[in-house]
């Protein structure tokens, strides 16, 4: 089949072609618009949108929305809870909490909730406006680097080009395989979600905190989104199908197994789950190349993360902010710019920074679903932690990092058994 450009405008090709229109593909596309070049979005699907429910966004998210000038338009939006608060799923005790409010103090910016649609409507008008080109029905099954810059081959025969090519095509990217020959790793674990009229819960929800239960290979999550008109939740439990090798597996005959010995409040929770749909849990191991020639990853496709730090979506705005701002520091005063040094920058800082969150996301998700002992262990640490004690978050909740020298020291973990203490 002969292949003919997807572009409808050929005499003003694109600088860059981001492909992939979710939350990580339109940052990044707004980021590099924003710096005066052409960009445009290639989205498999018939529309730009986004499924799921609410996304939690950290001070270090929260900050580049400032920079780019949306974050009252996201504030609006969402919810700003004064609390975060971890209890035991078993008998419902509180473990620790963070002082939202007094974090926003700590970091100079807010922890909100937002639903994801909403955050990814926010970065699609802003796109618009910055002259961003949005193109649906192109699905993108090849990539290749040319003389000039790169091409991508679209399912239909089709082909586009562009100096740069930015690969936020998810956790089953295409783009990847030029790096690695690698498969997303199973977890075991499902995650099931409501988002529902407040008037729905049947029940009082103190929408000032997200509320998360963690406990035996299970945890439960809750908190207010759209101004405390709607509760999310979410429900995440290790499937036994799964670890027994069948192929249907997080079936909701297993949601209500999972949770059946957890404390009223979540168990309160359970019937709203949606049931028809539910999110089987991979990540993928870390990587520390991005780069191929003038590809490069961005988003879930270069650190697809178990979702327990909540900072999936916000590593995919990173991305694109850190890479804008190395385009900008490299542009020659007659417009042109080093891409090569730019790729290179972004490519030194990026992967150990998303290599650090998903080793962690892995820890965090083991230390929430202990049992017998060694959650008794655990929950003796957590109730010993002050409440503004932010030693644990300052590697993540600071400034994003733009150098290697910029990122921050790690926490030191903290042994459960106190064997491991006295002979560490």
């Amino acid at each position: 089949m002969a292949t003919s450009p997807i572009s409808a405008n050929p005499a003003a090709p694109a600088d860059v072609l981001v492909v992939g229109g979710g939350i990580g593909g339109l940052s990044a596309a707004f980021a590099l618009a924003r710096e005066g070049l052409r960009v445009r979005v290639l989205e498999q699907a018939r529309e730009f949108g986004e499924v799921g429910a609410g996304l939690q966004i950290a001070p270090n998210c929260t900050r580049i929305l400032h920079d780019y000038g949306l974050l009252e338009e996201v504030k609006s939006l969402g919810v700003l809870p004064r609390s975060m608060v971890m209890r035991d799923a078993v008998d419902g005790g509180e473990l620790t909490r963070l002082d939202l409010v007094d974090l926003e103090r700590e970091y100079g910016f807010p922890y909100m909730v937002v639903h994801r649609s909403d955050l990814h409507g926010v970065f699609l008008r802003a796109c618009r406006a910055a002259g961003v080109e949005l193109v649906t029905d192109a699905r993108v099954d090849g990539y290749e680097n040319t003389a000039s810059g790169a091409r991508v081959l679209l399912a239909d025969g089709r082909t586009d080009e562009a100096r740069i090519v930015i690969a936020a095509d998810g956790l089953h990217s295409v783009a990847r395989r030029l790096l690695i020959e690698d498969e997303p790793v199973n977890s075991s674990y499902v995650a099931y979600r409501a988002a529902v009229p407040i008037g729905q819960a049947g029940r009082d929800v103190d929408l000032s905190e997200v509320s998360v239960h963690v406990g035996p290979r299970c945890h439960f999550v809750q908190y207010g989104l759209r101004g405390g008109q709607m509760l999310n939740q979410v429900a995440v439990f290790e499937s036994p199908k799964a670890l027994a090798g069948e192929a249907d597996w997080g079936t909701p005959d297993e949601l209500d197994a999972a949770f059946d010995a957890t404390c009223r409040e979540v168990r309160a929770g359970i019937p709203l789950m949606w049931r028809d749909r539910w999110w089987r849990m991979f990540d993928r191991d870390p990587i520390m190349t991005w780069v191929d020639g003038n590809i490069a990853l961005l988003g879930d496709a270069a650190h697809p993360p178990l979702q327990y730090m909540a900072q999936g979506a916000i590593m995919a705005i990173e991305d694109g902010w850190v890479l804008a701002r190395h385009v900008a520091a490299r542009r020659a005063a007659d417009g042109s710019i080093d891409w090569r040094g730019a790729l290179a920058a972004y490519e030194a800082v990026r992967p150990e920074h998303c290599r650090r969150v998903l080793a962690t996301a892995r820890a965090w998700g083991e230390l929430w679903h202990l049992d017998g002992v060694a959650r008794l262990r655990r929950n003796t640490l957590l109730r010993a932690r002050d409440t503004y004690d932010y030693s644990f978050t300052d590697w993540i909740y600071g400034p994003t990092a733009l150098t290697p020298e910029e990122e921050p020291p790690m926490f030191t973990p903290i042994p459960l058994d106190p064997a491991m203490a006295l002979n560490g």
